[in-house]
């Protein structure tokens, strides 16, 4: 664990068991980490289960930022653009600087809808993505898009496969890496007409971090890891396809022994730390996703993935 105070908003009533399961992931982060500062934003009696259990020495490191109104799980995106939800709240305490991060169990597109209304998009990002991290036999796959947004323009593929390979580098410290597209086949010319479109632009565009193209990947190629470090799909297609591995690891009993299936993502294309966590996390995953928020954070993620970002477009043009 890196050094450092970093300050995270979390969201109290995002996710489908929230309040409870956040306000356990909570504490399980407070214990974890000696330099973690937590906003609560979210109901104050809520907020006070956090204050009670807390041991007195620690609870300076915990504020609060009243709101009442959730954006449900069902609820549509747009409803995150009112001010008085949870999410929008936590996300505006980042933009004012009370906060360093946010983090939402919440329902993606709204969180994502949160975070693009108030903190505003990278240029050149048009469509921001989630990404994950999966263990695999050879070290870790960066998968994105899962369910950032539902495109599946070649275009927004290939900003895709850019912001994967600057993740790449600058979190899991990856030397050259390898990006992959998606598709049914490895062969040339295999996939539907946009993944056929895509794979000259990919095979074309500067990626940061020495990254290479190492053309069309199949979905087992997640697990293995020889031949990508980066997988590049549509929100749609990685969202299913995460939740479909989840569901694999729960039936083999358990994930390898390398690590479980993410239950949290990071948002790519915002000025500001945010990360999203499964809407059926439990109280350890939410802990996972704190802690994730936090590392970003201390490595300055964001801010030197978007320096690789205008450095890869400025060789690109």
């Amino acid at each position: 664990m890196e050094p450092g105070t970093v300050r995270i908003a979390v969201d109290l009533l995002g996710g489908d068991n929230a309040p409870a399961v956040v306000v356990d992931g909570a504490l399980r982060a407070c214990d974890a980490d000696p330099g973690l500062h937590l906003l609560l934003v979210g109901p104050p009696e809520t907020a006070d289960e956090v204050f009670a259990v807390l041991p007195p020495a620690q609870r300076d490191r915990v504020a609060v930022r009243p709101v009442n109104h959730a954006v449900g799980m069902a609820d549509a995106p747009t409803r995150a653009s009112r001010t008085d939800t949870t999410v929008r709240a936590a996300v505006a305490a980042v933009a004012e600087g009370a906060a360093d991060a946010v983090v939402s169990a919440g329902a993606s597109g709204a969180t994502v809808t949160a975070a693009v209304l108030g903190l505003r998009r990278w240029p050149d990002v048009r469509h921001p993505a989630l990404v994950a991290s999966l263990p695999a036999v050879h070290g870790p796959v960066v998968l994105l898009d899962v369910g950032g947004s539902l495109e599946a323009r070649p275009t927004t593929l290939a900003r895709h496969a850019i912001l994967g390979a600057a993740y790449a580098a600058v979190v899991h410290d990856i030397a050259r890496p390898r990006v992959g597209l998606l598709s049914v086949g490895a062969e040339p010319g295999k996939g539907d007409r946009v993944r056929r479109a895509a794979d000259p632009l990919l095979a074309a565009v500067g990626l940061p971090g020495d990254a290479t193209y190492v053309g069309l990947v199949e979905g087992y190629d997640l697990g293995i890891g020889d031949r990508a470090d980066v997988v590049v799909t549509d929100g749609f297609t990685g969202n299913v396809l995460l939740k479909g591995i989840e569901g694999a690891y729960a039936m083999a009993g358990g994930p390898p022994a390398a690590g479980g299936v993410p239950r949290a993502a990071a948002l790519l294309g915002v000025p500001g730390t945010v990360v999203v966590c499964h809407g059926a996390a439990d109280g350890a995953d939410v802990a996972s996703g704190i802690a994730l928020a936090a590392h970003l954070h201390r490595r300055a993620a964001t801010r030197t993935v978007a320096t690789l970002l205008a450095a890869s477009a400025e060789v690109t043009a």
